[in-house]
């Protein structure tokens, strides 16, 4: 029997520090630990928390009736200097344009989503602040 709460990926070694991932029956994406060929692993973990909140984002707007026409997420990460480098904070900077979309409603779908829903986010070491920035773009 298949538990649907548990995830499977594969990484299967490309030579040098690069690594074909995916799940076991879905599309790959290529990690670079050189940032050549593609993603490095800690550029990785921003983009996987950036799709799953702007995922989120977009769903809770959808639901609310609202469209966007544009949606732009920016996400920064600053690491330690020393090992282990990892990230001491995480900032996300929202860019959404559409109609009767507002300030508070995107924000209220960004808290949702760092708070309540956003898997990848909260399965982060609980010490690293994520900070979130709006901007309502013009539509």
């Amino acid at each position: 029997m298949t538990d649907p709460h548990v995830r499977h990926s594969t990484l299967e070694w490309q030579g040098d520090f690069r690594f074909l991932a995916g799940g076991p029956s879905g599309p790959q994406v290529l990690i670079d630990g050189n940032s050549v060929e593609g993603p490095s692993p800690v550029v990785t973990l921003l983009l996987a928390a950036g799709a799953c909140s702007g995922s989120d984002v977009v769903d809770i707007l959808r639901k609310g009736k609202m469209e966007p026409s544009r949606f732009t997420l920016e996400v920064s990460g600053r690491r330690r200097e020393d090992y282990p480098k990892r990230y001491t904070e995480i900032r996300m900077v929202f860019r959404v344009a559409g109609e009767g979309i507002t300030e508070a409603k995107v924000r209220r779908a960004v808290d949702l989503s760092i708070e309540k829903y956003c898997s990848v986010v909260l399965s982060l070491n609980p010490d690293i602040p994520v900070t979130t920035e709006i901007v309502i773009e013009p539509v």
